[in-house]
């Protein structure tokens, strides 16, 4: 087990694995977001080119992307069929899937091989990272040369902090298990709309997936890491026949952990905003007067216009001020910029818990992840210690301008005083997050937008709108 943190390292190792690998082999991925053109390193593949190749070796390429959104609402729906059409001409299969609740997305991001006879090689990624433009940035910060649209204050090649989870061992197979009961889901996957199955037939994908071929055992342990695969998965009609009334998992493991929190828990999150998960959080500080909680979030939307920006920034300031309030200066919300002064877009979803609990995975911190989309993430212990504190440490050093092996880093008490210290100071990147509370007249709207359209709930209706999961 190990973090990748950044797209660079991630595309690094896909380019190392998947270039690995041999007739009679297995890959399998979902993807919220898939472009076949994304260069994976300079002068290396594509994306389209890796897995077309492992196609022709012989090797055995299954995928799952959404059936996604117009591009005019910045989704990739031309992308993810591109990178569905190379695949299957290369003889692989990879479908469009929109047997999701409506409005909602399958926003899983993994990708499994195995190795025929060589199950000590087989590895899983899960994470936040997908597999298109924009992605590909590394621990300086200066963006993919495939950039993406974002919000102009982002400039024309937006930083991207992101990351994933290298896993092996056992938990692969508990991996393809998540792959595995989306694929054999009988519900045919264009069976909502005829114009989406045109698309589907665009592609060569079939309404139906071809049978996914005999399971092999699982990996041999791989080490001392102790891995759970969470999920969300939401209520809805025709039912998942894996889930019938939705999975909840990932916001029980949550809530658990944040219930055992005694003195930190560091949070970078793409969308940090919800009453539901900043109360759980604010309990959590009540109940312990030593308890810290960080945030890192993005200093801006990714598109931060007066209809969808505003609903975001609203939901954000309000769950701020719920753990301000109970946790006076305990709580703190910080964004990041590079060098140049250029806000970096915090993309990635990891949580840190007294240096002991972690976990890295699609979902982000609000309803619409605990309950409503389609998720993955791992939590991960570890016995000796180690593995967290690697990770927060490497990460503070990063955000703070601090050598990896400043002793301070690793001493929670002297750590978590470095953030104040270290606002604005020579080679440290943080801000203090800057939130304006909304007008009255904005709060109107821009609460029910927030709570139907931005962050809607996908419990069953007899649990919904409660604090029960």
């Amino acid at each position: 087990m190990r973090p990748l943190v950044h797209g660079a390292s991630y595309f690094a190792r896909l380019v190392e694995v998947v270039g690995g690998t041999r007739a009679g082999d297995r890959i399998v991925f979902t993807d919220w977001r898939g472009d076949a053109d994304e260069r994976l390193a300079d002068g290396g593949p594509t994306i389209g080119e890796l897995l077309r190749d492992a196609a022709h070796r012989g090797v055995d390429v299954r995928g799952l992307l959404w059936r996604s959104h117009s591009d005019k609402a910045r989704f990739n729906a031309q992308e993810n069929r591109h990178l569905g059409e190379v695949v299957n001409e290369a003889g692989g299969e990879a479908l469009f899937d929109e047997r999701v609740r409506r409005g909602g997305s399958h926003h899983q991001k993994l990708l499994v091989v195995r190795h025929r006879g060589r199950p000590d090689e087989d590895v899983a990624f899960v994470g936040g990272i997908d597999l298109c433009h924009g992605r590909r940035d590394d621990a300086e910060h200066r963006g993919d040369p495939q950039p993406a649209p974002l919000d102009e204050r982002y400039g024309p090649r937006p930083p991207w902090h992101d990351a994933s989870l290298e896993i092996r061992g056992p938990a692969v197979s508990h991996v393809l298990d998540v792959f595995s009961e989306r694929w054999d889901d009988p519900t045919p996957l264009d069976h909502r709309n005829p114009y989406r199955a045109l698309m589907q037939r665009a592609a060569r994908m079939p309404r139906h997936p071809e049978p996914l071929p005999e399971r092999w055992d699982p990996p041999p342990d791989a080490g001392p890491h102790l891995v759970q695969v969470l999920r969300t998965y939401p209520a809805k009609r025709p039912a998942f026949p894996f889930a019938p009334e939705g999975e909840r998992s990932i916001a029980r493991a949550y809530e658990r952990a944040f219930a055992r929190a005694k003195r930190l828990v560091y949070v970078e999150d793409q969308y940090f905003w919800s009453g539901l998960v900043a109360g759980a959080l604010a309990d959590a500080l009540r109940r312990e007067p030593g308890l810290q909680v960080i945030a890192v979030v993005p200093r801006f939307p990714e598109e931060d216009s007066a209809v969808s920006g505003t609903p975001m920034r609203l939901a954000q300031h309000e769950a701020r001020d719920v753990l301000h309030e109970a946790g006076a200066g305990r709580f703190a919300m910080y964004d990041i910029e590079n060098t140049a002064g250029t806000p970096i877009y915090v993309h990635a979803k990891i949580c840190i818990v007294d240096d002991t609990w972690m976990t890295c995975g699609s979902d982000n911190l609000n309803v619409r992840s605990w309950t409503h989309d389609s998720e993955v993430t791992c939590a991960v212990v570890d016995p000796e210690g180690e593995l967290p504190v690697a990770l927060r440490t490497s990460l503070w050093a990063e955000h703070l301008g601090l050598p990896q092996d400043d002793p301070r880093l690793r001493d929670l008490d002297q750590a978590t005083s470095l953030w104040e210290q270290r606002v604005g100071a020579p080679g440290s990147r943080i801000r203090a997050h800057v939130l304006t509370a909304p007008r009255r007249a904005v709060r109107a709207w821009a609460g029910p937008a927030y709570r139907l359209l931005f962050d809607p709930d996908g419990r069953p209706r007899r649990i919904r709108g409660t604090d029960r999961f």
